[in-house]
């Protein structure tokens, strides 16, 4: 599974709130002026404007030390109160103690003195300070307030899916991400690869398998990374009723996507094409990592000559006997045969006249796994170059046993590589 990618507060424009000078900060009034309640008492202002100069200096901790000294002070006003937390929200901030700027931030919030339009930034400023202080369930709290006012901010609705994720709260995140992965989607951009990892974890954590593959495919829709890929095809093979018939299937997928690598898995993908019966097939897989030096050396270089040796001499067999095995498969009840020696000729370069046959013998029906058969019309038109054609194959696979998976995985490889 790839990476998840925590964003937070980056994506918050209340990250702006949460590292700007005293100024900055909304509804600051300077402490030598008054505020709705009357002056400053300089045994409270004067501190708060030293700390102001600390904090202009980037000297945040020694801010807190000096905010510290003005809070002490006895018999504040509520207005004295309301200065020294907007002072050391913004020390904190900068100081890195989101605790610290969580609490200030949720006095500020809760004094009644903020303006109106400005307690909805106050609100998901608090939120991002929990997350960081890692007190999730106020950050959910209060990301949740913030969409209580404004359902549209996306930041907020992000921070209280992130929350729920990191509170260990899936089933909740999940409601959450999907939304916001349809909302983009109607608003014609991708989603966020952080969106789209974060909601596949989520459903691996619920041993969703299913619900995970689908957002792997919205990740390679957007995000093709060779992880994404083998983990589709991984998740499609752990699926309930796939059929081990496909793993040749997966395996064209796997090769396709530069998956397949080590010895092992060329040797296991050349024995699934003989044993397919596609001996064109592996002769070509087998020649091509004997020629990049994947396979032929090390321990087990005799083992690897001894599967090229018999792709050969399979494949030459195939060759000595085309004209009675286009016979037998033209006598045969079903178009199974036909299908078969149809992609063995895709496979060999003799395009037309294999991607006839695998289509007489789609036609001739009886087939117990038609669906399979349609799966290889589209893989067969994909090797021939066909994209177009091979999309339009892929869309007419159903199935229950993995064949509806992979039309899907293959319709996103046509489409990407069209």
């Amino acid at each position: 599974m790839s990476r998840i990618r925590i964003l937070l507060p980056g994506l918050l424009a209340a990250a702006a709130i949460l590292a700007a000078p005293l100024g900055c900060v909304p509804g600051f009034i300077g402490t030598a002026h008054a505020q709705e309640g009357g002056a400053v008492r300089p045994e409270v202002g004067n501190p708060l404007k030293a700390a102001g100069a600390l904090i202009k200096a980037g000297k945040a901790r020694d801010a807190l030390a000096k905010i510290g000294e003005a809070d002490a002070v006895s018999g504040k006003t509520a207005n004295e109160s309301f200065l020294i937390n907007q002072m050391r929200f913004s020390a904190a901030s900068m100081a890195g103690e989101a605790d610290t700027a969580a609490k200030a931030l949720d006095a500020l919030t809760s004094s009644g003195r903020l303006p109106a339009g400005e307690q909805a930034k106050f609100a998901e400023s608090l939120a991002g300070a929990y997350y960081r202080a890692k007190d999730y369930p106020k950050a959910i709290q209060w990301a949740q307030r913030t969409l209580k006012d404004n359902p549209g901010n996306t930041q907020a609705r992000m921070l209280l899916a992130q929350s729920y994720y990191v509170n260990n709260e899936c089933g909740k995140a999940i409601p959450e991400l999907q939304g916001m992965v349809q909302g983009e989607s109607q608003s014609g951009r991708p989603p966020t690869e952080a969106q789209l990892d974060m909601l596949a974890s989520c459903y691996s954590k619920q041993k969703d398998n299913a619900g995970a593959l689908l957002v792997l495919e919205k990740q390679l829709t957007y995000y093709p990374t060779r992880e994404h890929w083998s983990d589709a095809l991984t998740r499609v093979q752990r699926k309930p009723g796939y059929s081990s018939r496909l793993d040749v299937d997966i395996f064209r997928l796997k090769y396709v996507n530069n998956l397949v690598r080590t010895p092992a898995e060329y040797m296991e993908m050349g024995q699934l094409l003989l044993q397919a019966g596609a001996p064109a097939e592996a002769k070509k897989v087998v020649d091509q990592a004997f020629a990049s030096g994947a396979l032929g050396t090390g321990p087990e270089a005799d083992r690897h000559k001894r599967l090229r040796d018999l792709a050969t001499k399979t494949y030459n067999e195939a060759q000595q006997a085309a004209a009675q095995r286009e016979a037998d498969a033209a006598a045969s009840p079903d178009g199974q045969a036909l299908v078969n020696l149809g992609f063995e000729y895709v496979a060999e370069g003799k395009t037309d006249k294999g991607l006839q046959l695998i289509d007489t013998g789609i036609k001739k029906g009886g087939m117990k796994n038609v669906e399979e058969a349609k799966l290889r019309l589209g893989e067969a038109q994909y090797m021939a170059g066909h994209k177009n054609r091979a999309l339009e194959a892929f869309k007419t696979v159903k199935g229950n046993e993995g064949t509806a998976d992979l039309a899907r995985l293959w319709i996103l490889q046509s489409g990407r590589s069209s």
